[in-house]
């Protein structure tokens, strides 16, 4: 009885595998059978060159591999050449793309094959080497000085197991993920045990990549996945696709993450107000809203936005409360005037907005009968109205569609900004970023404005849709704002350069009056600077006593005055992937002190801040990398390479530990209430000569529209080097077909001594004051400040130019 038992269910599980084995070989919806094989390639290790792709095809039985070298367009000309792709594609079967890769065509690169039928098969580029063993069935990955960086072990068991890489032991990792809003983060930056790739919730974010400062990264396509890491092993799994597909990109941190832009996309440029001061707020009206705004104006506190909550809408009151304005609460939002009357005080609005809509109206029922609805969920109880709701589906591209066609009347109205909340609850990697990319393609379709949102998880490729990350319902207090270091550096790592938080905290109690000051100060250098708080709480400066309001005042103020700097950065992610808030090691990456490094950043090229983050401080470490760093707000040089000790007012709480880099071309502005308030005609540009030559992209535009894709914006590289004999300051020819604001460049040339100043060699006349200055068109003019000697120098903007000082 048992043998026949056995027989049968032998017979069963025989059965089984035949017709798995039969349906594993049919494509999926989202496979496509390519390069039907011939009888020639169903012969193992047949290879194959494409040059125009470029790329080398091996055939295994009727699997191929696909090794493809590319090149990364972007202005860092030293990162040229230096991605390599594999894809691996069992019995031929193509999955598509599930969001990670943001490009289907690529800079031509070239590169060399020695001999086809060699073995190991080698191609070489400029800056790696890559080696194929036709038997051994492994891949070797070298750089341009033939060290071995990693070895893709047993390539044929990747589809049936994880991919397992070999490299030299003792590196440092990085991305994967960043953390959520209450999670532990003692762990920093360094991903040296892997971990679970997922967006996760309130904050969180997550990528399938990880990277070292020894000089690689890895970059999957994956939705999803699991990193383990051993001492010198990475192993992946969990892949979302049949066929696996990865990217190895060469360099130094900078170049990686260059690189992972180049492969998933870069951001588009947010709206120049943006990089100015936001207030969110929940519970708020018309009159409140009007208030505030004329507090701030008269407080001489700069804004440029206003985020609403739930307030705007008429959330649950009819078919179509969840787009349109409360008129009871704003009565004239729905015609435009609230947002006109506003703008006239330079004050954008922005609103929330949420993946679900009530059923049983007019527009759920609509929803419910195109399939619109996220598949297999019921109806649940929305927590503000009370009533019965479900998610869309955004994975739709019709729902996409129908949903911004409700979404552009507010657009219409003045909300010109988008707060996505909430899509992060379904467990599902690519909600959040679906949901924003309807609203950016919606919007790209619809007008020239640019897109600006922020939403509460990432996954890598949203970037791509104008998406910023703020890092979820955070706690106040100064443990929560000091843990907003690694939340925004981790997400620095994973490629999402546009983050931002509930500065005062959103739960629990408000912020003490110092806790409320040193966090805005911290704030003020990050992407998004943005204030929010839960229902029964005010974020406003004026509302934590006179000590808070001056300090916050004086930071604010510098923040607006920084903006052509800010600016210059933002320019520079759309053309790169790096934004303005760096991770040290970026910039330092054989430094190990700065390895897992989270109490200061780099903020653009030049300058490194340290923002106070207890309570009661009266000292501050730092740690300052090699170099000079000169005090921003004393001059006082330090010698870097070494930890120093930093004198912290904790009465006053006036003071940020920020440091100027040597070789510094900082570009400022006068101070504004909003960004457009005036035209910035007159451009103030700091300058530290140091031995090395430094330059800094100088950038206008209108700053509103896309224009900038298309030659809508002015450029002029500044460059500057110090030797014995003198220190020069270039201005080169302009790119670009934008008239821009600036007219006259006012240099002020740093801890620099000589006896001449040139201009384009001729000399330059030297004025005794600098209203004397001011009435001419060229000159200079010598004065003492906190850095030392000055050399203020005026000259017109746009015109190919050198300053020397002998």
């Amino acid at each position: 009885m048992k043998k026949k038992v056995f027989v049968f269910w032998g017979g069963v599980i025989a059965i089984i595998i035949v017709a798995a084995l039969f349906f594993y070989q049919l494509p999926t919806q989202t496979e496509t059978e390519v390069n039907k094989p011939t009888a020639a390639t169903e012969e193992e290790n047949v290879i194959e060159e494409e040059k125009e792709e470029p790329r080398v095809l091996v055939h295994q039985n009727g699997s191929q591999i696909r090794i493809t070298v590319y090149g990364n367009a972007t202005i860092l000309e030293y990162c040229m050449d230096n991605i390599l792709k594999v894809n691996y594609l069992p019995d031929k079967l193509k999955g598509e793309s599930v969001g990670v890769v943001g490009r289907s065509s690529w800079v031509p690169v070239e590169y060399v094959v020695e001999d086809l039928e060699a073995n190991p098969l080698v191609m070489k580029t400029d800056a790696m080497s890559i080696a194929f063993d036709k038997v051994a069935n492994e891949l070797k990955i070298y750089d341009q000085d033939e060290n071995l960086i990693l070895t893709q072990q047993a390539i044929e068991d990747s589809i049936t197991d994880e991919l397992t890489f070999s490299h030299s032991p003792d590196q440092k990792f990085y991305g994967i993920h960043g953390f959520d809003a209450t999670e532990s983060s003692d762990k920093y930056l360094s991903r040296d045990k892997g971990g679970r790739v997922e967006a996760g919730q309130q904050g969180d974010s997550g990528a399938p990549l990880i990277w070292t400062n020894s000089g690689y990264g890895l970059l999957f396509d994956s939705d999803g996945g699991l990193f383990k890491l051993k001492d010198d092993t990475i192993r992946f799994s969990k892949s979302s696709k049949k066929d696996i597909e990865y990217y190895v990109i060469l360099g130094e941190p900078k170049e990686i993450m260059s690189g992972v832009a180049e492969i998933s996309g870069k951001p588009p440029m947010f709206p120049k107000w943006s990089l100015g001061f936001t207030n969110s707020e929940w519970g708020i009206d018309q009159e409140e809203l009007v208030d505030i705004v004329d507090t701030y104006r008269e407080k001489d506190f700069p804004i440029d936005n206003y985020t609403l909550d739930f307030d705007w809408k008429a959330w649950g009151e009819d078919n179509y409360g969840e787009f349109r304005w409360n008129n009871e609460k704003f009565p004239d939002g729905a015609s435009g005037q609230l947002a006109n009357d506003l703008l006239q005080q330079g004050v954008k609005l922005t609103g929330i907005m949420k993946p679900r809509i009530l059923t049983g109206t007019t527009q759920g029922d609509y929803a419910e009968e195109h399939g619109y609805f996220y598949p297999n969920q019921k109806d649940y109880p929305e927590y503000f109205s009370g009533k019965l709701a479900n998610d869309i589906d955004f994975s739709n591209p019709v729902a996409r569609s129908w949903y911004f066609d409700h979404a552009k009347e507010a657009f219409d109205t003045g909300i010109i900004g988008w707060w996505n909340d909430e899509a992060d609850e379904l467990g599902n990697n690519l909600q959040h970023m679906n949901m924003q990319m309807a609203l950016y393609q919606g919007q790209r379709g619809y007008s020239d404005q640019r897109v600006w949102s922020i939403n509460r998880n990432f996954y890598l490729g949203a970037q791509r849709y104008a998406y910023g990350l703020w890092s979820g319902d955070i706690n106040s207090g100064f443990n929560s704002m000091a843990n907003q270091r690694e939340r925004m550096l981790s997400n620095m790592n994973i490629g999402q350069v546009k983050w931002g938080m509930d500065t005062g905290g959103f739960n629990g109690m408000n912020p003490s009056p110092e806790n409320y000051t040193r966090w805005m100060q911290f704030s003020a250098f990050t992407p998004i600077f943005r204030v929010h708080s839960r229902l029964d709480q005010q974020r406003q400066p004026w509302l934590y006593g006179e000590v808070a309001e001056e300090a916050v005042r004086e930071v604010m103020h510098l923040r607006y005055q920084l903006i052509p700097y800010i600016y210059g950065y933002e320019r520079q992610a759309y053309e790169t992937g790096l934004g303005l808030v760096k991770p040290l090691v970026y910039d330092y990456p054989n430094d190990s002190n700065v390895e897992n490094l989270i109490d200061s950043w780099m903020f653009g090229d030049y300058l490194l801040v340290s923002p106070v983050v207890e309570k009661g401080q009266s000292n501050k470490e730092i740690y300052l990398p090699e170099g000079k760093w000169i005090d921003y707000f004393d001059g006082t040089v330090h010698e870097g390479g070494q930890i120093i000790q930093y004198a912290v007012d904790n009465v006053t709480w006036s003071d940020i530990p920020l440091f100027i880099k040597e070789g510094a071309i900082i570009p400022t502005m006068e101070y504004m209430d909003y960004v457009g308030q005036k035209e910035a005609s007159r451009i103030y540009i700091d300058v530290f000569p140091a031995g090395e030559v430094s330059q800094f992209m100088y950038y206008e535009d209108d700053g509103q529209t896309y224009e900038y894709e298309d030659m809508g914006y002015f450029k002029q590289l500044i460059t500057t080097q110090k030797t014995e004999e003198n220190a020069v300051i270039g201005f080169s020819s302009i790119e670009g077909g934008y008239e821009p604001e600036v007219e006259e460049y006012i240099l002020r040339i740093h801890q620099v001594t000589g006896n001449q100043l040139l201009l384009n060699g001729s000399e330059l006349t030297v004025y005794d004051s600098m209203t004397e200055l001011d009435r001419v068109d060229e000159g200079a003019y010598i004065e003492e400040g906190i850095y030392g000697q000055c050399y203020v120098v005026k000259i017109k903007a746009g015109k190919e130019a050198e300053i020397s000082i002998q």
